[in-house]
């Protein structure tokens, strides 16, 4: 499938289209990352593509290669206590309007992966599979996932008992058992995420 969705919109008065997509959704702990970036129009680069389909030399290649040809760009992310407090959709939304806000560019038209962002003072499209069809969100979602990638190993370094490095914080089978182990840690970990708030029932029922 060729990600040529946002050539149809360029005209003489869209010139810059900003993809936005983000990272760590359904993780259990860190930071969700979002990615903003505006490529010119002629930009064209096979190796971006959908974040996840992707090996992860081939995202800091390709990452590499986004914040070189861009226009503009920018991360933005929300912590495990933002994602408590609003829900992890308005988290996500939030960390693309402050992806955006980084960018420091002007731009009129933003397409997303399928969030919905009634703030934005430009018309948002938000697409479904937009990383698989519209190259500034797959470049977008390279960002947020490269970014992301990066803290987990240095939250790796902070917290080796949760093997952060290889699950990246997602539920995987030793996540689970180091939970149930050490138990999630304030500041890094989502309390209002399900598994999370079991490991709490369960303890209540103990006793």
């Amino acid at each position: 499938m060729a990600l040529d969705f946002e050539k149809q919109f360029y005209s003489k008065t869209i010139k810059f289209i900003v993809g936005c997509d983000e990272a760590g959704r359904g993780c259990l702990l860190g930071p969700v990352y979002a990615g903003a970036v505006i490529l010119p129009e002629d930009f064209s680069c096979d190796l971006i593509n959908d974040s996840k389909q992707l090996s992860e030399k081939k995202r800091e290649e390709a990452y590499q290669i986004i914040v070189d040809n861009a226009i503009a760009w920018g991360v933005g992310f929300c912590t495990p206590e933002e994602i408590d407090e609003i829900n992890i959709l308005n988290a996500s939304r939030l960390a693309m309007e402050r992806a955006i806000e980084n960018m420091n560019h002007e731009f009129d038209l933003i397409i997303t992966d399928y969030v919905k962002m009634s703030k934005a003072k430009v018309e948002v499209i938000p697409l479904v599979h937009g990383d698989a069809k519209a190259q500034c969100v797959a470049a977008a979602s390279i960002l947020a996932k490269v970014s992301r990638d990066r803290v987990c190993y240095e939250l790796d370094k902070q917290f080796p008992q949760y093997n952060i490095r290889n699950n990246k914080g997602y539920g995987t089978k030793d996540h689970l058992e180091a939970l149930k182990k050490y138990g999630p840690i304030k500041g890094l970990h989502r309390f209002s995420y399900g598994p999370i708030k079991s490991l709490f029932i369960e303890k209540i029922s103990l006793f």
